[in-house]
Parts: C-alpha cells; structure tokens; sequence
C-alpha cells in the first residue's frame, strides 16, 4: 500500500501549476485517476482543459470560482464561490473515486481569509491514507506548509512581463 503525500508548489516563481500538471500526468501514466480543481480560474480558455479532455477516462480537470479576485467587482460573491468551491473539492478528496487530487491556486483562499484555514488543514489531515494531494499557490500558509510531507518553493529570477511581453497561450495559459 502506497502512504499518500501532501505536495505544496508554492512561491513567486512561474511554474507551480505546470508542476501540478506534470505530477498529475505522471500520475495518470500509471492509471491512477486524478481530479485536477482549479480554484480562481475564471471562463478563459485554458490550454490544460482542453488538454485534459485526451484523458477523459483518467483525469477530470473543473475550473471553479470567478476568476482572479484581485480584479473583483463583488468580493462577497467570490468568497461564496471560493467556499462553494471548497466544499466540493472536500467532497472529491472524500469520494474515494481518485489516487490524487490537485487543488490548484488554494492558497488564496486562506491568504484572502476566504475559506477557514483550519477547515482546510483538517480536510488535508483527514483525507483517505492513500490519496495524494498536490497544493499550488503563492504564500503557502505555515500551516500547510507543516502539514506538507512535501514543499517546492518557485522563486522568480526573471520573467517576460518586466519587459512587456504579455501572457502568452501555451505558456502563461
């Protein structure tokens, strides 16, 4: 029997959901079925979602919340959408149905006070034994990151955007 790991992809760097993805692919590779839930992705279009729709059978990928809260016109509305979200992704990590489950961009909805910290560091310390799950986002709590059996910190040394070059599809989404 194989212990599940709690993985945090934290930091300012690019690359925690490209990390998240790849760890999920590594994981659909050896058949295991994944839920990939994307809490503050809005209605662009993701290049990941269509991606995973070759996986159908593996992997189910749900974009949830409102977009980016930073551009926000009614917080109130976004917190409810972070906690409903929440409240599925406690329901999918208690399913059973997967070996891995990625909660991409969580850690904002402790930074922003959204969603209870403790609510979300008990879901994560009484999930299934053998269901791994990997965490992604800025300014992972300490909290989490004790709780994590593993944390991968993404610095920036340099990016396009301090030279103008906008977010680009198939790199930035």
């Amino acid at each position: 029997m194989s212990q599940g790991l709690l993985i945090v992809n934290t930091g300012n760097g690019k690359g925690k959901t490209t990390a998240a993805l790849g760890q999920a692919f590594r994981a659909i590779g050896h058949g295991f079925r994944v839920c990939f839930l994307q809490f503050l992705k809005g209605s662009w279009k993701y290049g990941e979602l269509e991606a995973a729709k070759r996986f159908e059978d593996l992997m189910e990928i749900r974009a949830l919340g409102k977009g980016f809260t930073w551009k926000s016109e009614d917080l109130n509305e976004d917190i409810q959408s972070a906690r409903d979200a929440w409240d599925l992704a406690k329901q999918v990590i208690a399913s059973g149905k997967f070996k891995m489950v990625v909660l991409d961009e969580l850690t904002y909805l402790i930074t922003y006070g959204m969603v209870p910290e403790e609510d979300i560091l008990n879901t994560l310390r009484n999930r299934p034994p053998e269901l791994h799950v990997v965490v992604t986002g800025r300014d992972a709590s300490p909290g989490l990151i004790e709780l994590a059996d593993l944390v991968t910190e993404m610095n920036e040394i340099k990016h396009p955007f301090r030279n103008g070059i906008k977010a680009q599809r198939g790199i930035e989404f």
